[in-house]
């Protein structure tokens, strides 16, 4: 061994020994170093978690406090937002990236069975026909018309839900438009495809799709499909056309706007594969 790497071996026992003997002598020491080093680590992982949930809630739970315009005093077809409409949701500079579920089925597993119980809990009574149904207005409200989603054409159900559904509908159709702002995307309606049926409607329908239920949560007027893979888009004041936005990045953004909902308990949710809808019960 050469004197260079003597000496350094050397010098550096005696250093280590020296730090050996300030740790016996001041144990504090040692402590204070350990806890600011927790300490750091505690405040980076709050701010990262605090991050996350202001991606995961910001387009749903936290913007129900926002105060937009009036959308409805503007027709189904409503004029673009501007950002003095969300006062409490606009931050300039802030992005709210597009999320979605890890899984669909995993994210919306209510089946019709666990549907069912609040279907007859909070619905009205089972009717045998559209003229029957006519009669129970006084306990329905119409959703055939809405600035924040798009009613298809029904053949086989009616635009008429209990109150309860009605609003619980209109929220999520709210908080859609509210996602779609903060993250840049063109306002789109989602697109209701079945609401209330009557007892014919349900055998008309068995005979088309033999796994119609018979227990349909349907029947309550508690329930309603949004379908997934089509959307109708929002134009500008000028008539203006809207920038195409793919169907995927619609549903991955529905998707969020449900499953905050159910995760708050307004909703149970089924993810029909082969429907191609959400099936949504008020709870």
């Amino acid at each position: 061994m050469n004197k260079p790497q003597k000496l350094y071996l050397e010098t550096f026992g005696i250093v280590v020994i020296i730090l050996a003997l300030v740790r016996c002598v001041f144990p504090s020491v040692a402590g204070s170093l350990n806890k600011e080093t927790v300490e750091a680590d505690s405040i980076v992982k709050t701010d990262t978690a605090t991050t996350a949930d202001t991606i995961v809630t910001i387009s749903t739970d936290s913007l129900s406090t926002a105060s937009p315009a009036s959308l409805a005093e503007r027709g189904s077809a409503c004029e673009p937002l501007a950002r003095h409409d969300y006062p409490n949701v606009y931050q300039p500079g802030v992005k709210h990236p597009i999320i979605g579920v890890l899984s669909y089925s995993k994210a919306f597993p209510d089946s019709n069975d666990i549907q069912l119980a609040d279907a007859q809990k909070y619905g009205v009574s089972v009717v045998n026909n559209r003229k029957e149904a006519e009669q129970l207005k006084s306990e329905l409200v119409y959703i055939g018309a809405s600035p924040y989603y798009h009613v298809d054409p029904l053949k086989r159900s009616i635009p008429y839900l209990v109150p309860r559904a009605a609003v619980l509908l209109n929220d999520i159709g709210r908080h859609f438009f509210d996602s779609l702002y903060v993250k840049h995307i063109p306002l789109h309606q989602f697109i209701v495809t079945s609401v209330l049926r009557s007892q014919d409607d349900l055998d008309n329908l068995k005979m088309v799709n033999r796994n119609a239920s018979e227990n349909s949560c349907h029947l309550f007027g508690t329930t309603f499909d949004i379908g997934y893979n089509r959307y109708k888009a929002v134009p500008a004041a000028d008539g203006t056309p809207s920038r195409e936005v793919g169907n995927d990045t619609l549903k991955w953004v529905l998707s969020e706007v449900l499953r905050d909902m159910r995760q708050e308990g307004r909703c149970h949710v089924k993810y029909e594969k082969k429907q191609g809808c959400f099936h949504v019960t008020v709870k």
